[in-house]
This record gives C-alpha cells, sequence and structure tokens, in this order.
C-alpha cells in the first residue's frame, strides 16, 4: 500500500526522469519562461553548438530592463538596456520562441502573465532564471528559480538535476479581515519564522485562510516564500484555481482530471510544520532591510536585542535612518511605489485604488501594472482615472522600481513605501530605503506622506 503523499512529492515524482546515487533527480522541465537577462544563458547554448532541445515549451518575456514610460525600444535613451532588450529579441527570433516584447499587447512581467495568459496549470513543473518563479506555485504548479547555467541546461535538454528539499506546511488558521491581505500574512509568517525559517523547503500553504484566498492573494504568498527562505511555495488546487483557469487562453477547454488528485493524502508527512492565526494578522510594514524586519503598523521599531540577530537590526537601523522605539506610524515616506510581480494584479490595483478614492497623495508616487492586460483591465474599471486624480503616475508594465533596472530608480536616501517583495540595501536604487508593505498599506501612505494604518482611513 503506496504511503500517503504531500503534494510536492507528487508533482516532484510525476517529473523525475531518473535518480542518482547521491539523491540527485533529473526532472523533467514543463514549462521555461525566459527574460532579458538570459542572454548569458544563449551565449553559452551557442558556444556549445547547441540548438534549443523543446522551443515549443519556451517561452521569453521583456520585463526587467523595459521602460515603463514608453513602449519603444528608440526611447530607450540608455544604450545598454536598449542593447539587452534588442539582444532579447535576436535570441527570440533565432531560436523561433513565443515571445512578449515591450510592444506586445500581452507583455507584462512573467509570474504575472504565466498565470493570466493561463500558461500556468496545476500539476507542471515551471523554471525562470528569476528567483520569484515560486509565484506560479499558487496554482498546484511545481515552480523555482534557477541560475544562468541551469538555464543554459534547460535549454539543451529540457532536463534539470536537482536534489529533493525537505517540504513544509504553512496553516493559516481563520480568517484574514480586510482589509489585511495575502501581503500582511506573507509579512507575518516571515517576520515570526526569519528570512531562513523554510530556508531550502518546499512550502505547501494551507489552512482555512488560504481555502478562502483568491488565486491573486494566494500569487502573492507564494511570491513571498522565497523571501523566507524557501525553495518553492505551492498552493492545492481547488474550485478557486478552475474557476480562475476557466476561458483563459493558455488553459484546456476543461479541467484535467488529474488536478483532482493534487492535494496532500491525509497523514502526509512534512519535514516540518508551521501555522499563524490570520485573524490576527494585522497590516504590516517593514522598517529594516531584511523582510523578516517587519511589524504590524500600529506598533514601534523594536529594540535590536529583541530581534533575531542585534547586529544585523542595528546595521539595518543604520542603513534605514531609524531608532528602535519609533512609532511606524511616526516614520515619513518620500515616495510610493505600487506594482512588481508580488503586488501589481487587478485586485491588488483595486485594493489601493478604493483607499485612494477622494483623496490626494501628498507624496510621489506610481503605479507600474503588472500586465498590459491589467493595465487594460484597469482602464476599463477607471481606475487609471483615480490614481490620476490622487495624484499617481499612471505606466505602463514591468518590473519597474522593484529592481530599478530599467531607469525607474529611487534617490539615495529617499523613503520608499513599496509593495515588492525585497527591501535589501539599493535594491530601488543606491541608498534607497524600501518599507515593504501591502498595496492598500501603499496608498495609505501616499495620502499621509507616513506610514499608515489603513484602517484608519476606512
Amino acid at each position: 500500500m503506496a504511503l500517503p503523499r504531500t503534494l510536492f512529492d507528487k508533482v516532484f515524482d510525476a517529473h523525475t526522469v531518473l535518480t542518482r546515487e547521491d539523491g540527485q533527480a533529473l526532472l523533467y522541465v514543463d514549462l521555461h519562461l525566459c527574460h532579458e537577462g538570459s542572454f548569458h544563458a544563449f551565449n553559452a547554448l551557442r558556444a556549445g553548438g547547441h540548438r534549443l532541445r523543446r522551443p515549443d515549451r519556451t517561452i521569453g518575456v521583456a520585463d526587467h530592463y523595459v521602460p515603463t514610460d514608453a513602449r519603444t525600444t528608440k526611447a530607450i535613451a540608455n544604450p545598454e538596456i536598449r542593447g539587452i532588450i534588442e539582444t532579447f529579441r535576436a535570441n527570440m527570433h533565432d531560436h523561433g520562441l513565443r515571445h512578449f516584447d515591450i510592444d506586445d499587447p500581452l507583455q507584462g512581467i512573467v509570474h504575472v502573465i504565466g498565470p493570466e495568459l493561463g500558461l500556468t496549470r496545476p500539476g507542471m513543473l515551471i523554471v525562470c532564471g528569476d528567483s520569484h518563479t515560486s509565484t506560479h506555485g499558487a496554482l498546484g504548479a511545481l515552480a523555482f528559480g534557477i541560475g544562468a547555467s541551469e538555464v543554459a541546461h534547460v535549454f539543451a535538454t529540457q532536463t534539470l538535476w536537482q536534489a529533493r528539499p525537505p517540504v513544509m506546511r504553512v496553516a493559516f488558521s481563520g480568517r484574514l479581515a480586510a482589509p489585511v491581505s495575502a501581503k500582511d500574512a506573507a509579512l507575518a509568517l516571515i517576520a515570526s519564522i526569519g528570512t531562513g525559517g523554510g530556508a531550502g523547503h518546499a512550502i505547501e500553504f494551507a489552512g482555512e485562510a488560504v481555502a478562502a484566498m483568491s488565486v491573486e492573494q494566494r500569487l502573492t504568498l507564494c511570491n513571498m516564500a522565497i523571501e523566507a527562505g524557501a525553495r518553492c511555495g505551492m498552493v492545492a488546487p481547488d474550485a478557486t484555481t478552475l474557476a480562475y483557469l476557466a476561458g483563459r487562453p493558455g488553459a484546456p477547454a476543461g479541467p484535467d482530471p488529474a488536478w483532482a488528485m493534487l492535494a496532500s493524502d491525509h497523514g502526509a508527512a512534512f519535514d516540518r510544520e508551521e501555522s499563524l492565526d490570520a485573524g490576527l494578522v494585522e497590516p504590516m510594514a517593514t522598517w529594516g532591510t531584511s523582510p523578516e524586519e517587519a511589524v504590524p503598523v500600529s506598533a514601534a521599531i523594536p529594540a535590536p536585542e529583541a530581534t533575531r540577530d542585534a547586529a544585523a537590526a542595528r546595521r539595518s537601523l543604520e542603513y534605514m535612518g531609524l531608532a528602535a522605539g519609533t512609532r511606524m506610524a511616526e516614520v515619513a515616506v518620500d515616495r510610493v511605489f505600487i506594482g512588481s510581480c508580488t503586488n501589481s494584479r487587478i485586485e491588488d490595483l483595486r485594493a489601493a485604488a478604493a483607499v485612494l478614492r477622494g483623496r490626494k497623495a501628498r507624496v510621489p508616487a506610481m503605479v507600474s501594472p503588472g500586465s498590459s492586460s491589467v493595465k487594460r483591465a484597469a482602464e476599463a474599471e477607471g481606475l487609471d482615472r483615480l490614481f490620476a486624480e490622487a495624484g499617481f503616475a499612471w505606466r505602463d508594465s514591468g518590473c519597474s522600481l522593484c529592481v530599478a533596472m530599467n531607469g525607474d530608480t529611487a534617490a539615495a536616501g529617499e523613503r520608499v513605501a513599496s509593495t515588492s517583495n525585497r527591501n535589501f540595501p539599493g535594491r530601488q536604487g543606491r541608498g534607497a530605503r524600501t518599507h515593504l508593505m501591502s498595496p492598500a498599506s501603499a496608498a495609505a501612505a501616499a495620502i499621509t506622506g507616513r506610514i499608515a494604518d489603513v484602517r484608519e482611513l476606512a
């Protein structure tokens, strides 16, 4: 009689071609997503005299370097960035790959358009040269980021060597109380277990709160799994998943019967289990330079001695220009950014717009929708007008200020309220200071000019 298996084990085993004596498994890749940064791997492929093994299972997306204030390559002033995008385009054409270029009506951030186009489906194994590939796990896929040499290996063989990671179950009991969001839940989890709390694990998110989440909220949760040190994040597909996929261009006409089996068996053993009461989660924001340095916006910055790593906390406070004991609500911000593969979908924009309605931003602010499709949907609902009336710049889709590779940057010393996923030093520009939070909280920060409790603006 077969032993009970986890969701992760089922998908991992289904893609294992063979296993070596050292435990490494050769996995077959269903979908390989690549972006402009893949030029190193294409160079390696060319140097080895290889062609792509399965060009039909590789999709390219221009997102990291694309400008959000123009949709043509000619409009890019920086010749290096322009060259990277032109190289991406040449590689796509040279290998006959389906791709979404800068001016494609379906262009967007790779981890946004994969799910929205139905390219991401339950039970798939998906890789991309980007750590936040874990996002796709929200639909019951096994998805993780890979390095440049691994990208080249997948190009050449459509396979990848991987060690089986330990599996961790994170259960959120209860329900999130609006306007608390999946981003707040993710930050609360990381603050609780630390950025190394899920180190090397595959995390399965479960519990009543996760079951009640929309797919877009689950995408945010799995996106942030990486910031807990995890290899990937997953949510078992359910009726919510099937309803989300129905009618999307890349999805099948009806659900695959095999998807019904993609849930952890009763009695399946996890290497580690964590639980949080979602009903106790408050709007969160980071105060330091690590996603684990987060507290409720109603709280104060802790003393370094009260943190997991006092020395790291002191360095964070010095970089951020903050002092222990300062109330988060007293921290002024200089700029607001709503976007990134974490929080740029239509539900995210709706949440921010609802807070902004009839109000004005006190600081410069911008919105970069996660895809051209999201932008069109938002404009059809009039959200663009709400943002514009509040003083936000309404931009095109791209990674933008999340990673500051395309010219969208914050100045040294500027404090940014951001819906992105990382607050590392220099992430949004050299010397820039990042505070991670949800879209609703970012909107509240724009209105007040400081980190604020969005619940007080209702």
